[in-house]
């Protein structure tokens, strides 16, 4: 049986979607999966490092110690996601649905999360700093990072 390269993956996820798929440990370092969809996907352990998933369903998708270091996940859709203890340094998520999403133990140092929706996320133990959060839905998340409820008093 021949691996998968790269390219045959992208082409399988292109052309018959990833919705429920389990792809545990695998390395897609900057590979672009714009607009595809993969709700429900379960890539625990992944290295998506600098992977470009612009508008990318991943609702209820289960990214769990994903590293997702400057991968661009700008408009994406991640309601109810796992990215526990996720990396997600440098990340842009400009725009991104992450209502619903457990970012428990997340690194979201530096990320781009203007007018993203962080409402009723999950942030206990997140790390936010340096993170853009103008414009950001906050409402109803649970577990505020010290340093995110420091930058939200400053602000107001």
């Amino acid at each position: 049986m021949a691996d998968l390269t790269r390219y045959d993956l992208i082409v399988i996820l292109a052309t018959s979607g990833a919705n429920g798929a389990k792809l545990r440990g695998v390395d897609l370092n900057h590979i672009d999966m714009s607009m595809l969809g993969m709700a429900e996907i379960k890539l625990m352990w992944a290295n998506l490092s600098g992977a470009k998933m612009v508008r990318t369903d991943l609702t209820k998708a289960n990214l769990s110690n994903v590293n997702l270091s400057y991968a661009d996940l700008s408009e994406a859709c991640l309601h109810g996601a796992n990215l526990h203890e996720a990396t997600l340094t440098g990340a842009d998520l400009r725009s991104a649905d992450l209502s619903d999403a457990d970012l428990t133990k997340a690194d979201l140092r530096g990320a781009n999360l203007r007018g993203a929706d962080l409402s009723r996320a999950n942030l206990y133990g997140a790390d936010c700093e340096n993170a853009t959060l103008i414009y950001t839905n906050i409402g109803g998340a649970k577990g505020l990072p010290t340093d995110l409820e420091a930058w939200l008093k400053d602000k107001t």
